[in-house]
């Protein structure tokens, strides 16, 4: 999949969420190509990736809320962005569940917010609003594609269905050109999740234990790789400035290669050779769907998207980050120790 470095090239952006772990990685991708980008941090957060690889050294940090209409309003008029990248939301389904009405401030109010500076803005011309498979909510009909409605139920996935919903009626209405993006489950370097399947179980293997499975094992998902995200992202920011037609369109992005909890956590065991950890099952999570996972047609048609990495790849990919992290925290720590 060839990227148009040209268009990057000292083009100012700006990503919200920029400490997340999508966040990172895309904000790598694009000072990769020469983009001015402005990052927009509420909390800040020594270990993620963005700060630990020097990353904000190399770009503008804004540090405030996404829902601060005047903050937003000034950073989109005094940096001149041409291309938004709409990433931040709180993205953890059992805090969503416990404190809802953050998660719906932050994942809806903040959109809105957003979209309406975007809106007043002369200088806007490509929005990228992430969405999520969980706005779909739950289907019988496998895999999910862009035309099925949305009716999330638990407090994440309704958070997500009105953010995407949001991002569509403001396309609608107002010609804002705004593409939404619908990923799988988002894993890589950086996240520091730790009760994700993906980043747990790594951690557990370096820690020499059995890794924890919160549900029974069965439920199947996308897994989906964050430099795969970021290409996906630049991808459907490149397109929507070359054809207007893709304003208030949705695309999901995935492997299409669905898997179990129980599948993902024996791949990670295989590739660090730890298959003597047998994973502990809790079965102790709510409110999960059972199958859900993603048609990429349509990105693949529309958009000329195909995913760079393999699920092995990417995942070796990860087991090396995370490798490096523990091995530098060690070293940290000893160092600390002897000042």
């Amino acid at each position: 999949m060839v990227m148009d470095a040209k268009f990057w090239s000292d083009r100012p952006v700006l990503v919200t969420g920029a400490s997340g772990l999508q966040g990172s990685w895309l904000i790598r991708a694009l000072t990769a190509r020469g983009a001015e980008v402005v990052a927009l941090i509420r909390d800040w957060v020594p270990q993620s990736e963005l700060v630990r690889s020097g990353l904000t050294d190399r770009i503008r940090t804004v540090r405030g809320d996404v829902r601060d209409q005047e903050l937003m309003e000034r950073v989109l008029g005094e940096y001149e962005v041409k291309t938004v990248f709409h990433l931040s939301a709180q993205a953890i389904v059992p805090i969503a569940n416990r404190n809802p009405i953050s998660t719906f401030e932050s994942n809806i109010r903040g959109t809105w917010v957003l979209l309406e500076a975007c809106r007043r803005s002369p200088c806007v011309q490509e929005i990228v609003a992430a969405s999520s498979d969980k706005a779909y909510g739950e289907h019988a009909e496998l895999p999910y594609r862009e035309d099925l409605p949305l009716r999330g139920r638990h407090p994440y996935d309704v958070s997500k269905s009105c953010a995407d919903l949001l991002a569509q009626a403001y396309a609608q209405t107002y010609r804002l050109p705004v593409v939404i993006t619908r990923c799988g489950n988002l894993y890589g370097g950086g996240d520091l999740n730790w009760n994700r399947i993906v980043p747990g179980t790594i951690r557990s293997v370096i820690r020499e234990e059995p890794p924890v499975i919160r549900s029974d094992g069965s439920p199947v998902r996308d897994y989906f790789y964050v430099e795969d995200g970021a290409a996906a992202y630049l991808k459907a920011a490149e397109q929507l400035a070359r054809d207007r037609s893709l304003i208030g369109q949705a695309f999901n992005f995935s492997n299409e290669q669905p898997m179990s909890v129980l599948e993902i956590t024996d791949q990670i065991l295989t590739l660090m050779e730890r298959r003597d950890l047998k994973p502990v099952i809790e079965g102790s999570a709510s409110g999960e769907i059972q199958r859900q996972y993603l048609d990429a047609a349509k990105a693949r048609r529309q958009l000329g998207w195909v995913p760079i990495f393999s699920i092995e790849e990417g995942l070796e990919r990860t087991i090396a980050w995370y490798r490096e992290f523990f091995r530098q925290g060690v070293e940290e720590e000893v160092a600390g120790r002897n000042d």
